[in-house]
């Protein structure tokens, strides 16, 4: 992981951070204020609710779709597939163990992908030396969006947006176009202060000469 983090700050691959998450009228209020025999609440609604599909660098470029509808591995292979066809440079995606990324139909894309520049990096289910999201508490490793989805439920998004179904998700459309420019997150690492320039680009190096000049991650 320190590897691709070193190569997409030396801009010789871009890095993505992928994962899904859902918005419904069921709002994510971590705490409030209230006077005594003061009656407070938000209207809340079971439903289906919204699902966020996204791709996210350290450097804020967000790639997103939303749907209301099903999301499995077609839907997830679908999205690869049109990142495939647009990309400009070696590119790599992130992303955890679910089944609908790891299913023997996204496998079978990833031949086909390589060739066009777009490889799958799968976190481990556990590893503490590779908390991504430095902000987040101790315990398995969590993939960099994570970060994007608590920003947008729990800061972004204001109690009187759950009016309606159609307003907030709306709004919630709104607010993933303005990442990257209207709205940022701090993601900078640390660690690639301290990146070894020489060395990376002797791996790349070496790497390319071995494969063929195809890079190899997790097959």
């Amino acid at each position: 992981m320190k590897e691709l983090e070193r190569l997409s700050a030396l801009e010789l691959i871009d890095l993505y951070y992928g994962d899904e998450s859902r918005v419904s009228m069921e709002p994510c209020i971590p705490y409030g204020w209230q006077f005594k025999d003061e009656d407070v609440f938000i209207p809340s609604e079971k439903g289906k609710g919204l699902i966020l599909f996204g791709l996210l660098s350290r450097d804020n470029r967000l790639i997103f779709r939303t749907t209301k509808g099903k999301v499995d591995s077609s839907f997830v292979i679908e999205q690869l597939e049109t990142l495939a066809f647009t990309i400009k440079k070696m590119t790599v995606i992130v992303l955890d163990n679910a089944r609908i990324h790891t299913s023997a139909k996204v496998q079978a894309c990833r031949e086909a992908w390589e060739q066009r520049g777009l490889f799958i990096f799968y976190l481990p289910a556990y590893s503490p030396h590779l908390v991504l999201d430095k902000t987040a508490p101790p315990g398995p490793v969590r993939n960099l969006i994570e970060t994007l989805w608590r920003k947008l439920k729990y800061q972004w998004l204001r109690p009187q947006d759950y009016a309606s179904e159609e307003s907030l998700f709306y709004l919630v459309t709104q607010i993933l176009a303005a990442v990257g420019r209207d709205l940022t997150i701090n993601l900078a690492s640390s660690e690639l202060a301290q990146t070894n320039c020489g060395g990376v680009l002797r791996n790349v190096v070496y790497r390319e000469g071995v494969n063929g000049g195809r890079l190899r991650l997790n097959r």
